[in-house]
């Protein structure tokens, strides 16, 4: 016979009834007329109604009686509570097109929870610009600029590549043709889709070279871009070993056959956080965040004049997220947030410097450590013999003219040690 025991502190009576959930419903620019059925019932029988202004205005009031909540400034912080407000009623949560493409959905999975969400979506602005313009939608790649710089755009930059970019505003497409512009894609041809899917839809066809910035544009708005690259324009690549001349730098630069070996070594993938000690232009840490638009890293950099050239150098090749550190090594790494990878460049001898790097890397974490000096090198070999890993040297000789001959130039050899930490190393 089993017998109930009383907690002291916790009630005994019947648990709390689940929270209600919260419907998400997707409205487009055709407004009313364009929601199926089901959406249109969710806001009929809501009794708080949130969102936007504008996607407030586009749902009859006669229809729909419930009321009426604008969003708060800044939205995110303020989510969770303004739901708790009205915890217990109807909440029917308006939002543009595809909630949970670039939209509110998300923020609304992270704060309140996605099992309490009733999400309805609407066709995005993306899947009306692919019909619009016959593209398939999964060889496109999507750039949104809401709340971005207009640099995050550089890095889809590749010949004959189709690009969607999601419009912060109407003043948008022309920031966009002037960056196209600027890295060598004049002849590209942009169609700015407003409206879509709305009675006052339209597209304005051009290319970035020509195009005319005092275009009155409507704020709704998408920029389709057929990328065309000109004879003369710096070639980048998808993979990391960018070409030297991409960087603007002091000479302090991990060259290009290095850099590639150092990030393969690296082994960036998804999500994963990077520390690039000694950053000096920030190669490293910018070709990591290369690799996927999800990679993060943090730049440590004690000279100030090339922490702002690494500043210079992330927004030209297209990874404004990076974050750059300005202090020395071991001591400006106190406080940041826990790396998958480390990369040390510079100040290898500093002292501490690779105790604090090692002890901050999780189990499972790689390190790598690149040197051409012979003190740095003996301390990388003692480290190796400690840890293990892989120690290598890399060469690369470069064919230079030799009077009316050839030659190889051979420039300084670079050690190498990379390393996985074991979950018995402390």
């Amino acid at each position: 016979m089993f017998r109930s025991r009383r907690v002291p502190g916790v009630s005994s009576g019947p648990p709390s009834p689940p929270p209600r959930p919260v419907s998400v419903v997707g409205i487009g620019a055709d407004g009313w007329d364009g929601l199926p059925e089901a959406s249109r019932r969710v806001l009929r029988e809501a009794e708080v109604l949130i969102g936007g202004l504008r996607q407030l205005q586009l749902v009859p009031a006669d229809d729909c009686p419930g009321e009426r909540v604008t969003w708060l400034s800044p939205l995110r912080p303020t989510v969770a509570g303004l739901i708790a407000e009205h915890d217990g009623r109807r909440i029917a949560v308006l939002a543009s097109g595809d909630p949970t493409f670039y939209g509110i959905g998300r923020t609304l999975a992270e704060t309140v929870g996605a099992d309490r969400l009733h999400v309805l979506p609407h066709p995005s602005s993306v899947s009306y610009a692919c019909a619009r313009l016959g593209w398939p939608l999964e060889d496109v790649e999507i750039v949104t600029l809401v709340g971005r710089p207009v640099a995050s755009l550089v890095a889809a930059l590749h010949d004959g590549r189709r690009l969607l970019v999601l419009s912060a505003n109407r003043h948008t497409p022309g920031a966009v043709a002037a960056l196209l512009r600027e890295k060598g894609y004049g002849g590209s041809r942009m169609r700015v889709l407003e409206q879509l899917g709305g009675p006052y839809e339209r597209t304005v066809d051009g290319t970035a070279g020509g195009w005319d910035d005092d275009e009155r544009l409507d704020a709704l708005n998408v920029v389709a871009i057929d990328c065309v690259r000109d004879p003369d324009a710096l070639r980048l690549g998808a993979v990391p070993g960018l070409p030297d001349e991409a960087y603007e730098h002091d000479g302090q630069l991990t060259k290009r056959y290095v850099r590639a070996a150092t990030l393969a070594a690296l082994a960036p993938a998804p999500g994963e956080l990077l520390w690039d000690v000694g950053g000096g232009s920030g190669s490293i840490g910018i070709e990591w965040m290369r690799t996927h638009r999800t990679c993060r890293a943090i730049v440590v950099e004690k000279h100030p004049e090339r922490a702002e050239r690494i500043g210079r150098n992330m927004l030209a090749l297209g990874v404004p997220k990076l974050r750059v550190v300005t202090g020395p090594a071991p001591e400006a790494l106190a406080g940041l947030p826990v790396p998958d990878a480390i990369f040390i460049g510079g100040g290898l001898t500093a002292p501490g410097l690779l105790d604090a790097c090692w002890a901050a890397l999780p189990t499972g974490g790689r390190m790598v450590a690149n040197t051409v000096t012979l003190e740095s090198e003996a301390l990388l070999a003692e480290w190796y013999g400690r840890h293990g890993g892989e120690l290598v040297r890399l060469a690369v000789a470069t064919a230079v003219p030799v009077g009316g001959f050839t030659g190889w130039r051979q420039a300084m050899p670079v050690t190498q040690w990379s390393v996985t930490k074991g979950s018995e190393e402390g």
